[in-house]
Formats: structure tokens, C-alpha cells, sequence
């Protein structure tokens, strides 16, 4: 087995979803923060925090508030700096990240 067999469930359903997005020609894969990541015409988007485990989306401002006052997020800030159109979302779920990603495609766009 590799180390890649060994990846976090954050990973393979970010990546899986990712999958969905790249096919249809929404996005396209890149690197952030030494991390692959979700593009838009070259804009960051997405990706899988490695030492969170979360996935990191970029929202507006408001949006990325309103979800952490619904309890569905935190703010994403790597060495103490926030990132405030950054969201990391707090849930492992299927359809609230394929919502989110949507989101933020449709933000970044």
C-alpha cells in the first residue's frame, strides 16, 4: 500500500466531488499552500486543510459568517492570520460540501 491509500475520508470525498466539477468543466486542479487544490479561471477555490482535515472553500464574507454562526464552520487561519472569505467547514458531509463548493465556484467565477 502507499501513503495515498492511507488518505483521510476528508480527501476522497473532496476529491471525488472535485472529480464531478473538473469533468464538467466548472474547475480545474491546482496547488495552494503546497496542497492540491480547486481552481476557477486560475482563482483559488478549494481544497482539504492536511492539518485540519477539513475542507477549506472560498465564500463571501457574509456567507462565510452566516455559517459559522450556524454552527457549520470555523474561520479558516493558517499561523493565526484569517482568511475572511475563507470558510473551513466543520461537517463531513456529502451534500452540504458539494453545496459549498458550488458556492464558492459560483463566487470565485
Amino acid at each position: 500500500m502507499t501513503a495515498a491509500d492511507h488518505q483521510p475520508l476528508s480527501t476522497d470525498l473532496f476529491w471525488a466531488l472535485a472529480e464531478e466539477m473538473i469533468a464538467g468543466g466548472a474547475a480545474d486542479e491546482g496547488t495552494m499552500m503546497d496542497t492540491r487544490c480547486l481552481r476557477v479561471n486560475g482563482e483559488f477555490l478549494a481544497m482539504v486543510f492536511h492539518k485540519t482535515d477539513q475542507l477549506i472553500v472560498k465564500l463571501p464574507r457574509d456567507r462565510v459568517t452566516e455559517v459559522i454562526a450556524g454552527g457549520h464552520g470555523t474561520e479558516f487561519k493558517p499561523a493565526g492570520r484569517v482568511f475572511k472569505e475563507w470558510l473551513a467547514v466543520t461537517d463531513r458531509d456529502e451534500d452540504q460540501w458539494r453545496g459549498m463548493l458550488e458556492e464558492g465556484r459560483e463566487f470565485v467565477a
